[in-house]
């Protein structure tokens, strides 16, 4: 395979979970970012971007946000950088949501996923498959796996009858976990990178996280290696309905976490990728800057040093924001360096 993603960034809320459009979206994110991302020294970006953002709700594509896209291939190809394309919101399909997609029940929904690719494929056909790669959907929640595996074979097709040699990103069902990669259906095709998610433990990673069960579970303090929530704190701990971990007890959740545990979680995903020889990817992973620093960066540093001993590409969550190698405000969080090796 001749493209290759090692050490990268995902560009959140920009064409992705964002209200931003015109000047404020333009200004959110430019060239300027790419090349300091390149001087940083990571090689490649991935790049949500969101149903509503490209389409209207008529199908028509929305020229603008086209246009930007083209624009970031662009500035990444002038830095040095490669790009993955990532599909990540449907209107039929968002990975939070509480009940089953309508992408995995409506086959006229997933006939109109495969057209979205056929039609982002007509964009980018032109670029270098060195360059630029697709991946078909962030984080599938199917109730059944055989659901995503069903559904994302009609896009892998459909962008395989029109470019054979693209590279082809995709991952597990429930939010591209580890525990579910064994239930992955995966063709025979070596123009294929295997992705997965990497947020645990998640009591450390969504530390007071408001949109997350398993964030306002607690507020207390929390570390990393070890117990996420120390022995003299679990009485605060209050229990969230409706937590996607919810089967869990508290026990499991609050498990002594190291990076032993982190090779651990990581089998299934390994033993994939060795029965099929295909290369793995992380596309996201990250640890919210409600946590303690020094506990986001000993992860981090453990983390990585996984990924570099398995050889497993990866692309942090996120450039710009909680998670972000930058804050809001655009000042540096320390991340980046540790990641990179460079502190």
């Amino acid at each position: 395979m001749s493209y290759k993603v090692n050490r990268g960034t995902n560009i959140s809320h920009w064409l992705s979970q964002s209200d931003k459009r015109g000047a404020d979206r333009r200004k959110y994110f430019n060239c300027d970012d790419v090349k300091r991302i390149a001087d940083w020294g990571f090689d490649h970006i991935r790049l949500p971007i969101d149903e509503v953002q490209m389409w209207d709700e008529s199908g028509r594509q929305e020229n603008e946000a086209f246009d930007l896209m083209d624009s970031a291939v662009d500035w990444a190809a002038d830095s040095g950088l490669k790009i993955i394309v990532d599909l990540h919101i449907l209107r039929s399909h968002f990975f939070n949501q509480s009940t089953e997609p309508r992408l995995f029940t409506d086959p006229g929904e997933a006939a109109k996923f495969a057209d979205m690719w056929r039609q982002l494929s007509a964009r980018l056909k032109i670029r270098s498959t060195d360059k630029v790669s697709y991946e078909l959907m962030n984080e599938p929640v199917a109730g059944d796996p055989q659901d995503w595996n069903r559904v994302a074979m009609l896009a892998f097709k459909a962008i395989r009858d029109l470019e054979p040699q693209r590279t082809i990103v995709f991952g597990s069902n429930r939010w591209n976990s580890v525990t579910t990669f064994d239930q992955l259906q995966v063709p025979d095709d070596r123009n294929t990178i295997l992705t997965f998610h990497f947020y645990y433990p998640m009591l450390v990673t969504h530390h007071r996280a408001w949109w997350c069960p398993e964030g306002k579970m607690y507020e207390g303090p929390v570390q990393y290696p070890g117990q996420p929530i120390p022995a003299g704190h679990l009485g605060e701990v209050v229990m969230p309905k409706g937590s996607r971990m919810v089967s869990l007890k508290l026990d499991e959740l609050n498990k002594h976490y190291d990076r032993n545990a982190i090779i651990t979680d990581l089998a299934k995903p390994l033993a994939v990728s060795r029965n099929t020889g295909l290369p793995l990817y992380c596309g996201e992973f990250g640890v919210i800057d409600l946590a303690p620093q020094p506990v986001r960066l000993a992860w981090y540093r453990d983390l990585i040093s996984v990924f570099n001993e398995h050889k497993i590409g990866w692309g942090n969550w996120d450039y710009k924001g909680e998670f972000g190698i930058l804050d809001n405000h655009g000042k540096s969080t320390g991340i980046a360096e540790v990641m990179l090796g460079t502190i």
